[in-house]
């Protein structure tokens, strides 16, 4: 399991169950399966109207997605770029090609491919941007789908609260003041539960993904950038060193951006 989704998880129960237990007489109050379906089958629904199927039913393997520990071997794929690079400036076509089908990377393996196949440099870096576009069209779609979800469930969490308070309403005349608040705490809980599926499920995998698509986004450029040079002949060594320096100014551009947003809110 990826270690900070398992933190998140295993601290948003351990402060709901600390809240739970410690503000409520009784802590079974804050399990009432009707309002749970409510808020999940309606945001459910909504989603099923909103986009075509084949994108829902993609909901559970995006969540084992950012369940999983997903690495990505970028030092692997620069080493690998590097070597082949060498054995393609030695006029090896034959290593090449095997070291080609031990290639893990997709896009690695396509580009590099292109520069065997003696493709022009235009067109192997055209090919390969849009590669990179379409990734980051299609998995910025897939957080989006989230993040409408994370709008519909506080949505139908708010419906749950009025079929309660309709069934309050029926009780008022009765005067009977416990079933009464026993009717206001439910229809309360079905808001509770939309608010917290949409803030800490909904949105947290949205973020995830997005953060996802932007390292995968940043490997595929440096790969770019390596396929660029070994069109150009540029030195096994001298490659090596540029996406060296890709990288880390990649991470002194995120280290910087956070540092600013910090000043910002200070001042």
């Amino acid at each position: 399991m990826n270690p900070s989704t398992f933190i998140g998880i295993l601290a948003s129960i351990i402060l709901l169950a600390v809240v739970m237990v410690f503000s409520a007489e009784d802590p079974m109050l804050f399990l009432d399966l009707p309002s749970l379906a409510i808020v999940l089958v309606g945001t459910l629904a909504a989603t099923f109207i909103s986009y075509p199927l084949s994108e829902v039913l993609r909901i559970f393997g995006l969540f084992a997605t950012v369940m999983r520990n997903e690495k990505l071997y970028t030092q692997d794929d620069m080493e690998e770029l590097v070597e082949i690079s060498r054995k393609w400036m030695g006029g090896n076509l034959r290593q090449v090609e095997e070291a080609l089908d031990q290639v893990r990377n997709p896009f690695l393996r396509t580009g590099v491919q292109l520069v065997v196949d003696n493709t022009p440099e235009e067109d192997i870096i055209e090919l390969l941007q849009w590669r990179i576009s379409r990734l980051r069209a299609r998995e910025h779609a897939e957080a989006q789908l989230f993040r409408v979800m994370a709008s519909f469930a506080p949505a139908f969490g708010m419906v749950g609260t009025l079929i309660g308070l309709v069934n309050l309403m029926f009780l008022l005349g009765d005067g009977d003041m416990s079933s009464i608040g026993r009717q206001m705490a439910i229809a309360l809980i079905t808001t509770f539960y939309g608010v917290l599926l949409a803030n800490l499920v909904f949105k947290p995998v949205a973020v995830k993904l997005e953060r996802r698509t932007e390292q995968r986004v940043v490997l595929m450029n440096m790969v770019l950038q390596g396929i660029s040079m070994m069109c150009n002949k540029r030195s096994p060594g001298l490659m090596r060193e540029t996406l060296n320096s890709f990288m880390a100014q990649y991470q002194d551009e995120i280290n910087d951006s956070g540092s600013s947003e910090r000043d910002y809110e200070r001042g």
